[in-house]
């Protein structure tokens, strides 16, 4: 039988350390996760990420490779971001503890990302706004940031603490949404809804709709309701 621990896949984005690579997959596999996914990494196969990996070299072998952060997020179904830095551009940011709960429930029938930022700078604001919502681990302001391999073993350690039976419903992939949200700021342009030449407000406004619709994630129903509201809203303007 599946566990929940298959649905979520630890994605490293632009890592520049084999290390640092190989460390992370060693907590994967000491946690019970095996999905490592890489976007433009280093080579992670060197010998220096073999080593780090130890007992987990599975898990690093087996990592998949992309090109891009939107192919790998093609056909998963929920998203969560790590960060330690907090603003309003930036979403909703939880500690990690709290989100537990909300992760593991996701996970039961969707394919869940949690997605890690490169070792100098994290996440791009861009990055950040493909999330759901953002987890973060309080450290000492003194020292905020914690190393990439260090952050993957903290997060897959709370959550391998932590069994809960509630589980959230299946939900579409975030392809689909992304095809959503254009059709939505599409018919926000037919309604004037942002003034004409305000692309500052339209892009707030969209912002904090894939931060709402991220958290809450779309089934596959409620994903054809609102398309079919937009369509319907477009009609009536077009025929007006």
């Amino acid at each position: 039988m599946q566990s929940w621990k298959d649905n979520i896949s630890f994605i490293l984005v632009e890592p520049k350390e084999p290390g640092n690579i190989g460390a992370s997959a060693r907590a994967m596999k000491n946690m019970g996760f095996r999905n490592l996914e890489l976007v433009k990494p280093s080579d992670h196969l060197a010998e220096e990420a073999r080593q780090m990996a130890c007992q987990g070299t599975d898990v690093l072998e087996n990592a998949k490779v992309y090109a891009t952060l939107g192919a790998a997020l093609r056909d998963k179904q929920f998203v969560v971001g790590t960060t330690r830095r907090t603003g309003r551009t930036r979403g909703v940011v939880i500690p990690v503890k709290e989100s537990i709960r909300k992760i593991i429930a996701a996970a039961g029938k969707n394919k869940l990302a949690l997605i890690f930022g490169r070792e100098r700078n994290g996440l791009t604001n861009h990055e950040v706004a493909q999330c759901g919502f953002l987890i973060t681990i309080p450290s000492d302001h003194s020292s905020p940031s914690l190393n990439l391999a260090q952050s993957v073993l903290l997060v897959a350690y709370e959550l391998s603490q932590k069994t809960y039976k509630a589980a959230f419903p299946e939900f579409v992939t975030h392809e689909a949404v992304e095809d959503l949200y254009r059709h939505i700021q599409a018919t926000l342009q037919l309604l004037d809804y942002a003034p004409r030449g305000d692309s500052d407000l339209e892009k707030t406004i969209m912002r904090n709709l894939k931060h709402f619709i991220g958290r809450a994630g779309l089934t596959e129903w409620e994903l054809k309701m609102i398309h079919g509201l937009c369509t319907q809203v477009e009609k009536r303007i077009k025929g007006a």
